[in-house]
């Protein structure tokens, strides 16, 4: 049997998040400076709020409240992934990057999403 895991960024959800985070910081230092309280400020948020999530709703003891911030992570993913849209089609970024932290978003909704379907058969 494996371990358990005992902190939240021990979780891969978590972990895949984290890098988001930080790829999108790094990403967004380069946006033209009427966007800092627009796109960039955002899409920071969003980020951040993936993680937040996933820390609060490990933290929670209630099996129901852990599936609220799980999916709410998840829907702040969801969010982020619409502003990359937005910032590859205004030109903010190039389809490389683009592309690159796509791949990261769509890898780590799939890894949420394990993590959702395995905290609800603990409801069962």
């Amino acid at each position: 049997m494996g371990e358990s895991i005992a902190n939240f960024y021990e979780l891969d959800a978590w972990r895949h998040g984290h890098g988001i985070v930080l790829g999108i910081y790094a990403v967004t230092k380069n946006f033209p400076k009427d966007e800092m309280f627009g796109l960039v400020s955002q899409m920071r948020r969003a980020s951040v709020s993936v993680t937040s999530n996933i820390s609060e709703g490990f933290a929670r003891r209630s099996i129901k409240e852990k599936l609220h911030f799980y999916n709410m992570a998840a829907g702040s993913l969801s969010e982020l992934h619409n502003q990359l849209f937005i910032v590859k089609d205004v030109g903010y970024v190039d389809l490389d990057v683009f592309l690159s932290i796509q791949e990261k978003v769509v890898t780590t909704h799939k890894i949420l999403n394990g993590l959702i379907s395995k905290t609800k058969t603990l409801l069962e």
